[in-house]
């Protein structure tokens, strides 16, 4: 550990181990066949569902719900899987209660909705535990497609072209595939290295390689890519991480939230991960609750969210916003970072409150100074330039349609294009369409 971290109070077990393991349980633990059979009965399975349309992968919901309640979980899995290949993962980490669940006739109804999510997740475990891929590749066409990013956008695109008889081959910077759903998941929504094995269930449908350490700029350039393969998709995330533009940002103890979440997502002992004491997390979306929630179950004392706009502005849902308070986070709205104070180690960051005038974010003036030995950045990320000279929008490559970019060949999806939101069942989808569409040009051409 460095020194910086000794003396800033970062230290780790905080906490025994054994309690530890038991704060990073399944959040959501999965559903027996009975409770399964019970919950799946409260379907109305509404004519043009609401929940249908609510889904980014737009998942026949009543049926495979209908499918669980005659016995075949497995043919539920395939209806899910046709339209959201990592329907594992989407059922473990979605926003289900923003999205599919809160556009249910029930909730609407009851204020309680059908369990969409875990009935989702019930279904495509049945299906992975049956070790049996559903689905298999057409007749070989001879084209490999280049996919850059093994996250949720690329895999899902790769997956879709190898059905469809192309090869793929995936370049992926890191050391192993997976993304988002691999380091930027919090630890208590995917236990027992599920996004692992469900990339290796994806890969059982053949065509699909995949180069670990292979970066564009770092090796290969898209000009390249482009000259070797027949189309070339890109998923590459988002790399950069705003900057926390306040005097004293660069001292001990501050560092990027998602470096911390990847962190424990790869720790094979998590009573070994140093945590500070007093916690205090800049921003307000899903990657903010994740450290904060994550930092106490490693036994932080104090975690604070400082978020500059009012609740309701938070890119985390309600659901997260109330799961991190019933875990002990205090979360402060309408206050900014303004500087962070400590000898080379923080000791304390300085808040300033703020208030909206006709929708512009004012500063008040008016401050206050929160004991932290640990500050954690979540305020956004960046791409880090666009490859090749693509055309950008809104900081990201620009796309229309399903994934087009602005030259001929290349498409992206996910965190790095244009529109959508920045979620794993999102980046599903993009990668999916961008797939149809790739197949469809090549066809063409």
């Amino acid at each position: 550990m460095a020194k910086g971290q000794m003396e800033s109070g970062i230290v780790a077990g905080r906490l025994p181990a054994e309690t530890i393991e038991r704060n990073f349980g399944d959040l959501h633990p999965p559903l027996a066949p009975h409770e399964a059979a019970v919950a799946a009965d409260r379907c109305y399975f509404c004519y043009d569902a609401p929940c249908v349309t609510a889904c980014p992968t737009t998942i026949d919901i009543p049926l495979f719900i209908r499918q669980i309640q005659t016995g075949h979980p497995e043919g539920a899995a395939r209806t899910i899987l046709e339209q959201n290949i990592l329907g594992g993962m989407c059922a473990r980490v979605c926003p289900t209660e923003t999205l599919c669940e809160e556009a249910c006739v029930r909730e609407a109804a009851e204020g309680r909705p059908v369990e969409i999510g875990r009935l989702q997740r019930y279904a495509t475990d049945s299906a992975m535990a049956a070790d049996v891929h559903p689905f298999s590749r057409a007749a070989p066409t001879g084209r490999t497609i280049a996919v850059v990013g093994a996250g949720p956008a690329g895999l899902s695109c790769a997956h879709r072209l190898a059905m469809l008889g192309h090869d793929v081959v995936i370049h992926e910077s890191r050391g192993k595939p997976g993304g988002l759903n691999e380091f930027g998941i919090a630890a208590y929504k995917s236990t027992q290295n599920f996004a692992e094995a469900e990339v290796d269930w994806l890969l059982r449908i053949g065509g699909i390689t995949i180069e670990t350490g292979s970066a564009l700029g770092e090796g290969i350039t898209l000009d390249g890519l482009q000259d070797s393969y027949d189309a070339v998709f890109l998923s590459i995330g988002l790399a950069g991480v705003n900057a926390l533009k306040a005097p004293g940002a660069d001292k001990n103890g501050v560092r990027d939230a998602v470096d911390f979440v990847a962190d424990l997502r790869q720790a094979g002992d998590l009573s070994a991960l140093p945590v500070g004491r007093d916690v205090v997390v800049i921003g307000g979306g899903m990657t903010a609750v994740d450290a904060a929630v994550q930092a106490r179950l490693l036994g932080a004392q104090n975690v604070t969210i400082a978020y500059r706009r009012d609740r309701d502005a938070m890119g985390a849902s309600r659901y997260e916003q109330d799961l991190a308070a019933s875990k002990g986070v205090r979360i402060l709205t309408n206050v900014q970072p303004v500087a962070v104070h400590g000898n080379g180690t923080v000791r304390e960051i300085e808040l300033e409150y703020t208030t909206s005038e006709d929708g512009r974010l004012v500063a008040t003036g008016e401050t206050l100074r929160l004991k932290a030995d640990q500050v954690f950045r979540a305020i956004g990320q960046t791409l880090s330039g666009a490859p090749g000279g693509l055309a950008q929008g809104g900081g990201k490559i620009a796309v229309t349609g399903p994934g087009r970019t602005s030259v001929k060949g290349v498409w992206a999806g996910g965190d790095c294009a244009s529109g959508g939101d920045d979620l794993t069942v999102t980046a599903v989808a993009e990668g999916r369409d961008a797939a149809m569409d790739i197949h469809a040009s090549l066809r063409a051409g």
